[in-house]
């Protein structure tokens, strides 16, 4: 259930700025283009006293940045007393299972993967990112109203099989951290997986 390849990388960064046109009611149609948006997954937690740097650094991914910035809290960090409202053992294991291909020799936090990669150079990463390999697919999404249907066609060169994940997140989460690591800090979320 890793990102193994750029395929599923172009269709999920496609299906994550499509939702909330579609998401509105009425019917809605959009396509992918030809270039491929650079999916940016953070690894973090309200209990690392290291992660609100790299929120804070998430967070400046809105607007005009292209890139889909995902946001995933993981719950090893709760041991210290602090259980962080949006931290789920699915994350977790999510972490864990994708550093088997991501390139870190462990999990941590804050941990940014980048197109699949392990980025441990994050506060340099230099946006917008240009990315020269193409799509190696090609999306249509159409709505309703009330259902939404996904045409998915491979281009040449891209893999036999591929995988497409649906991520739910939020902007604007505050938190008044009174225990744990941060104890006493006033700490803000965007980009915050919430389901996937």
């Amino acid at each position: 259930m890793r990102i193994r390849t750029s395929a599923w990388m172009a269709a999920s960064a496609f299906f994550a700025n499509v939702p909330l046109a579609l998401a509105q009611g009425g019917s809605c149609s959009a396509r992918s283009g030809d270039t491929v948006t650079p999916v940016i997954e953070l690894y973090t937690s309200e209990g690392c006293s290291s992660c609100p740097p790299a929120d804070r650094w998430l967070s400046r991914l809105k607007g005009d940045t292209p890139v889909v910035a995902l946001a995933f809290h993981v719950n090893y960090w709760d041991r210290l007393g602090w259980p962080d409202r949006f931290a789920s053992s699915e994350f977790t294991r999510r972490q864990a299972e994708q550093q088997a291909v991501n390139g870190a020799r462990v999990s941590y936090t804050p941990q940014v993967v980048v197109q699949g990669r392990d980025r441990p150079d994050w506060p340099g990463i230099v946006l917008p990112m240009a990315l020269s390999a193409p799509p190696l697919v090609d999306v249509a999404m159409n709505s309703n109203g009330r259902s939404f249907d996904a045409t998915v066609q491979m281009r040449p060169g891209a893999p036999s099989r591929l995988a497409a994940f649906w991520a739910v997140s939020e902007d604007g989460h505050r938190s008044a951290v009174t225990a744990g690591e941060n104890a006493g800090e006033k700490l803000a979320h965007d980009h915050v997986v919430r389901e996937l």
